[in-house]
């Protein structure tokens, strides 16, 4: 599940975000010509991958505003005490809400409800981007974090990557209806009734 379901609702709602924003695919398209170009054997290479640090981004983004874990709990094994002065007993269950923090203004700003991929990035050098920020994990917990943080992390962002670039240079996706669809946050969070699209060749 962990690898599978998440991965499939976080590029549902991509490739949704895309469709709303056209300017925001134009610019991955435009990474994509510059890092693999019309190379398919490209496409195949870990490091190249990682070189696609707009679309790493926008996966962020997506997360961000449609976490694929939109809640989680922990139980306490021990009686602790959290940074803001909580007491926690032992036995005690805490949950956070991915999603919610996702729209927070005190984390994220005034324009929290916009996804603007722009918001993850560092440094730019000669038009392209350098590097990416480095978000506090409890600040954006979707791979959760301290000694919790998921095994899997790095290579869903690859997988996610090929998969998104496989589509993206052969295919341009819309969705059949206009309706703003439904986030339905169960223990995997996913979009109701899925992403009905129209399917063009580019």
């Amino acid at each position: 599940m962990a690898g599978r379901d998440t991965t499939s609702a976080v590029m549902t709602w991509l490739f949704y975000l895309f469709s709303r924003y056209s300017d925001v695919e134009h610019e991955v398209l435009k990474e994509l010509g510059f890092v693999i170009g019309d190379s398919d054997e490209k496409l195949s290479q870990y490091e190249i991958l990682k070189e696609l640090r707009f679309l790493k981004a926008c996966i962020c983004e997506s997360m961000r505003l449609y976490p694929p874990v939109a809640w989680d709990s922990k139980h306490a094994i021990a009686d602790d005490v959290l940074p803001d002065g909580v007491s926690v007993r032992a036995g005690d269950r805490v949950t956070y809400f991915p999603y919610g923090m996702g729209r927070m203004e005190n984390l994220w700003g005034n324009d929290r409800f916009d996804f603007k991929p722009d918001r993850w990035i560092s440094e730019m050098e000669q038009g392209r981007i350098k590097t990416l920020k480095n978000i506090c994990p409890y600040k954006f917990p979707v791979f959760q974090a301290g000694q919790r943080v998921c095994l899997g992390k790095e290579l869903a962002f690859i997988q996610m990557k090929y998969i998104v670039v496989s589509i993206l240079k052969r295919f341009k996706i819309r969705p059949v209806s206009s309706d703003r669809p439904v986030f339905v946050p169960l223990l995997t969070a996913h979009m109701a009734g899925g992403l009905k699209v129209f399917v063009q060749e580019r």
